[in-house]
């Protein structure tokens, strides 16, 4: 989500609206002002706005959204009240008005669905849905509201919560859902299959998805997860794929740094002024409690599995503005594969270790990736570029599935490269024959990561690269892999990554890595 307002980019909303209508007829549901008129916050507001942006067509920017708050800031309550909204308010496009303004009107048969896997997780958020209509002035504004103990029906629509009990759910004609809590969706308790359903549902209705959840465990496999690799998919395409997100982290580099922390938690929580951060530091630090859960409940931070190379927090301690420039003295590493799992190209700057992913590819989802395949041809011509943009001094290229394109790319640059990958080849390494070496250096590049004694570019699919990869140790240290054999998680950028690590540390203890090579053409006559 964009920082500021939609309007601040010119961008039309009917946010104004839906925000106006929720404080003229919702009551607070809770708390010490229960029973007063709603008030939104500004994180709530901004949410709003921008998730009833519209483009020139008066069609919705988004038709997917996930908010990720800490624990206690209001996603709930935001929940509730948006289900409200939904049910009235003018939320339905309804062209402009003559200063271009969205203007919006109600749906006519709205029907809207309170999500959760657990019967507890939808009573406490439609609890609050309950206290909000039935202690405001909505029976004001909405004809023939009947508010119940479990649902709520108006003449020309209703809102209810669901469970996942997914089949009995098909072919329902919903305009809009509320995804409570889905860093609980899993496909074991049929969250996964709950959701697909109700975005199925919406599809045909021009219907709408909301998430309001805490961050997630990596590799659960989890409603929110999958959402959140969708956004990063989406970006790394530079598309806007239609799913809005909004989630704030702390990056905490040190738990034990209190005033490091006070500070990111007051950051957090600005805008939630019902939150005691003393309250809050005391939990965190409480020894009952395990780190990982503070920084995923309290600091909004994506916990760790237990056996990653990398917390986020540290690999982005080391990004930079800076950029790679033609001409740059650089290494390269490629990681390449045919179908399943993605190749990389990943060049280091030799002076300051700046990692830059050259290219990235990765099979489609959906349909485009049925049976998909590498362009192996795009890929030549990649690292040929590469060659004629910098001056490569050293080429470490994995052999396994590329066999006769790194025999190409040994003769055609074995006298560019100033250091040799192999004796027989001066690009091939090969990854599965040299364990000792790679794991050797697997260690040395954690170390420099931690150390913040490499930089990179923030790519976003190469952070999901590194941010996957997790810990094998084996009798040499810690090497890498996947989570598990078969995983969608790819972390062939990180492999690339590690290439051209070793391609570099060979150069400098070569003492070869002194200035460019001279790369001018000298013809004899």
């Amino acid at each position: 989500m964009p920082v500021g307002m939609p309007t601040d980019y010119g961008i039309a909303t009917l946010g104004w609206g839906v925000l106006a209508w929720g404080e003229a007829f919702l009551a607070q549901p809770d708390g010490a002002a229960a029973g007063e008129p709603w008030r939104w916050t500004d994180t709530q507001a901004r949410v709003v706005a921008w998730w009833y942006a519209v483009d020139a067509h008066g069609s919705w920017l988004f038709r997917r959204s996930q908010v990720v708050m800490p624990k206690g800031a209001g996603k709930s309550p935001l929940a509730g009240a948006l289900s409200c909204c939904e049910l009235a308010a003018e939320v339905v496009s309804d062209g402009f008005d003559a200063a271009g303004e969205a203007v919006g009107r109600p749906h006519p048969s709205p029907h809207v669905q309170l999500a959760a896997v657990s019967q507890d997780q939808t009573d406490n958020t439609m609890a609050l849905v309950l206290s909000m209509l039935r202690d405001g002035d909505a029976v004001q504004a909405i004809d023939g509201l009947d508010i119940g103990l479990t649902r709520v029906r108006t003449r020309a629509g209703k809102l209810e919560p669901v469970t996942a009990s997914a089949p009995s759910r098909e072919g329902q004609r919903l305009t809009a859902a509320v995804l409570d809590e889905p860093h609980l969706w899993l496909p074991t308790n049929g969250g996964r299959r709950l959701a697909a359903t109700i975005r199925r549902n919406l599809g045909k209705m021009n219907g709408r998805s909301l998430e309001t959840t805490n961050t997630w465990v990596p590799g659960e496999d989890s409603v929110a997860e999958k959402t959140s690799e969708d956004a990063e998919r989406a970006l790394s395409r530079r598309e806007l794929a239609g799913l809005m997100r909004y989630h704030p982290q702390a990056a905490v580099k040190d738990l034990s740094d209190e005033a490091e922390v006070r500070a990111a938690l007051t950051r957090l929580y600005r805008d939630a002024p019902w939150v005691r951060i003393d309250r809050v530091l005391e939990e965190i630090y409480d020894t009952s409690t395990d780190p990982a859960d503070s920084r995923r409940f309290y600091l909004n931070e994506v916990a760790t599995a237990d056996d990653a190379l990398f917390a986020p927090h540290e690999w982005d301690a080391c990004r930079t503005d800076a950029e790679l420039n033609a001409g740059d003295s650089i290494v390269l590493g490629f990681d390449g594969s045919i179908r399943d799992d993605a190749t990389a190209l990943v060049a280091c700057r030799i002076e300051d270790r700046l990692f830059v992913p050259l290219a990235i590819w990765e099979r489609p989802d959906g349909p485009d990736g049925k049976g998909w395949e590498i362009d192996r041809e795009a890929v030549d011509t990649t690292v040929r570029d590469a060659f004629e943009d910098y001056d490569v001094a050293a080429f470490f290229a994995d052999v396994e599935h590329w066999e006769s394109y790194v025999d190409a790319w040994g003769r055609d640059f074995r006298e560019t490269v100033r250091v040799r990958a192999s004796t027989a080849n001066p690009v091939a390494w090969d990854m599965r024959g040299r364990l000792q070496q790679s794991t050797l250096a697997n260690e040395r590049l954690m170390r420099a990561v931690r150390d913040t004694k490499i930089r990179h570019i923030g790519d976003v699919t190469l952070r999901r690269h590194v941010l996957n990869a997790r810990r094998r140790p084996n009798r040499y240290g810690i090497s890498f892999g996947k989570d598990r054999r078969g995983s969608r998680r790819k972390v062939d950028g990180w492999a690339a990554c590690l290439l051209a690590e070793m391609a570099r540390h060979d150069l400098v203890m070569s003492g070869k890595d002194l200035g460019k090579k001279d790369r001018r053409v000298i013809v004899l006559r």
